[in-house]
């Protein structure tokens, strides 16, 4: 009997997740997303997050706005920059290309953070795609000046992104 209590003990330990214990208390610095707010493709992105993030934790940031910029100059990245890559910082650390989608997917529920495996995928091929992408995102996806609309309930996560849409 003394046995079978010591393994139900233990399993509810494991099954405890400390950042979630926490809440609003936890020590866990948000991340933030630094975005081009023009570029459909990169707004359809944003809202495919806020659906299947794990926690509310992330700040997004509209890329063109004087914030985004600094942030991004603060990481060794210019407004030319900001046309070819989005920046995450999680934990004062940059992320661009690749490496910030890789970061997204650290962030969402399953399957979608399975998506991490792709970190094998060697990064020079890996920033090719993403290349490819960036650079005709506007073409194949399309340019709408302001055309991320932010939830109401969600606008204290945005930062210089117009919500009046």
């Amino acid at each position: 009997m003394e046995e079978k209590n010591r393994r139900l003990c233990w399993k509810n330990i494991e099954a405890i997740d400390p950042v979630a214990a926490l809440g609003e208390y936890s020590f866990m610095p948000p991340t933030h997303v630094i975005f081009d707010t023009n570029c459909l493709l990169c707004s359809g992105l944003v809202k495919f997050i806020l659906r299947h993030e794990r926690r509310d934790d992330i700040i997004f940031v509209n890329a063109w706005s004087d914030t985004g910029l600094e942030m991004a100059k603060s990481h060794g990245l210019t407004h030319e920059d900001l046309n070819q890559t989005f920046l995450v910082i999680r934990s004062e650390r940059g992320f661009i290309k690749s490496d910030a989608a890789l970061e997204i997917f650290r962030s969402l529920k399953m399957p979608w953070r399975a998506m991490r495996i792709l970190r094998f995928v060697p990064r020079p091929l890996r920033d090719l795609v993403y290349t490819v992408i960036a650079k005709h995102r506007y073409e194949w996806f399309g340019y709408e000046p302001s055309c991320t609309v932010v939830p109401p309930e969600q606008s204290y996560r945005f930062i210089k992104v117009d919500s009046d849409k």
